[in-house]
């Protein structure tokens, strides 16, 4: 029989972007449930457990549209269980994993394995299947087969779909099913050997560069693509200026577009690349002062619907190699708040509702997930507590991830999460 269970939180500022909520509220949260959102004080009765949340904010939990957490067959990277870990320490709740696993999530059976619970999780798992048979470009997967085992979107993630043909079924096939289409925006065949982006740094450190057109001119055909058929193409962690400007037409002409970028991409830039430190080495690369100034323009206006990490976690030797020879990606689940505060909200201005609406009702909107990144009555009671002014350092030794890959490690930032709620339980307390 299942124990039942109340948490009553108290005293916070409660943002809810989805519900238009931004006030002091108490929230009462029951058998996983939001059972009432109130007035200070205006709950009556008692709970199994009371927070007070006096001076921080209280929002929906945080959803990641892009993580890997590297299970199945990379275990020594990431597991489901440390990963999701991680993610609950940075606020995330819900979490989607992509495909590039071995073998490659491109079957009901590997997405049904990945939600077990002998995984583990502490955060909901939502697979992203593979687009395309073993992510080869060759043929599509069953995609019916896989939404029913739980895959909230297909992806062919870090080897995206070349061939114009197979996008356009993608698009056709994922439409048919209510599922979007995530594309990693690279033509590898103009980025072919590339190693960071092609600019002045990587003429300094004699590296061949990432162009950024072999991003922006995939997101052009793609966006044509989707409004040809109708289909739902949402464009991975986007970098470059070209590629915001494509997403922002294609938006004005009411195609079914969406797209995600990162906090490492509103943050660094390709200059701050020093001493081949590989911990700088990710893909998309970093890219010029140019391309960050028109992302935060893309945040601003409504053209960059979410914030994801794209969290890459690597183990130390497939790092510590020669910078060309290096695996691409960072670690970023417990780094992505505050680096989010402290560009959108202290540089930016942004209001905090609009900030967090880019990690709670969008992502949820994207997958189609409409009872999560909300806390309106009966809503998934997925909570994060954190506190916007908290002045703390991020170590990486001190991660909950079994990698340690991350450029922003001894930074000194500012706002912390300090409780994370996953169907109304604590999972994590700081």
């Amino acid at each position: 029989m299942r124990t039942r269970y109340s948490l009553l939180i108290r005293g916070g500022r409660l943002i809810d972007p989805a519900a238009g909520v931004d006030a002091p509220m108490d929230l009462l949260l029951r058998d996983g449930r939001v059972a009432q959102v109130a007035e200070p004080d205006e709950i009556r009765g008692s709970a199994d457990e009371i927070i007070n949340a006096s001076g921080m904010i209280v929002a929906p939990g945080f959803i990641d549209l892009h993580v890997h957490l590297r299970q199945p067959g990379q275990s020594h990277k990431e597991t489901i269980a440390t990963g999701t870990a991680a993610a609950v320490a940075g606020g995330f709740t819900s979490v989607c994993a992509m495909p590039n696993t071995v073998p490659v999530n491109d079957t009901p059976d590997i997405t049904s394995w990945m939600q077990h619970p002998e995984r583990k999780s502490v955060t909901n798992v939502f697979p992203v299947a593979a687009a395309t048979v073993g992510s080869r470009g060759e043929s599509l997967t069953d995609y019916a087969a896989l939404k029913r085992a739980g895959a909230v979107a297909v992806s062919d993630d870090g080897r995206p779909v070349l061939d114009s043909n197979m996008m356009r079924g993608a698009l056709i096939a994922a439409k048919m099913e209510g599922i979007p289409v995530i594309q990693h925006a690279e033509d590898t065949r103009l980025s072919l050997g590339g190693a960071m982006n092609a600019g002045a740094s990587a003429l300094r450190m004699g590296l061949r560069g990432i162009s950024a057109e072999s991003e922006y001119r995939i997101i052009e055909r793609d966006c044509e693509l989707a409004a040809e058929t109708g289909g739902h193409l949402h464009v991975a962690h986007i970098s470059t200026a070209g590629g915001v400007r494509a997403v922002r037409k294609a938006k004005a002409a009411g195609y079914n577009v969406t797209c995600e970028v990162t906090p490492h991409h509103f943050t660094l830039t390709d200059a701050e690349i020093k001493d081949y430190d590989t911990r700088y080495k990710m893909n998309p690369p970093l890219r010029s002062e140019a391309d960050r100034v028109a992302i935060l323009a893309g945040i601003a206006d409504g053209t960059i619907d979410c914030i994801a990490t794209d969290h890459a976690p690597h183990a130390y030797h497939e790092k510590e190699v020669e910078f060309d020879r290096s695996a691409f990606g960072i670690t970023g689940l417990e780094t992505a708040l505050p680096l989010t505060l402290a560009a959108l909200l202290h540089d930016q201005k942004l209001p905090l509702p609009k900030i967090l609406a880019l990690l709670t009702s969008n992502p949820a909107r994207i997958i189609g997930k409409n009872n999560l990144g909300t806390l309106v009555n009966g809503a998934h009671a997925d909570v994060v507590i954190f506190d916007p002014k908290k002045r703390w350092t991020f170590g990486a030794n001190g991660s909950r991830s079994k990698s340690r890959n991350t450029p922003f490690d001894g930074w000194q930032m500012t706002g912390k999460v300090l409780t994370t709620i996953v169907s109304g339980k604590i999972v994590f307390q700081s």
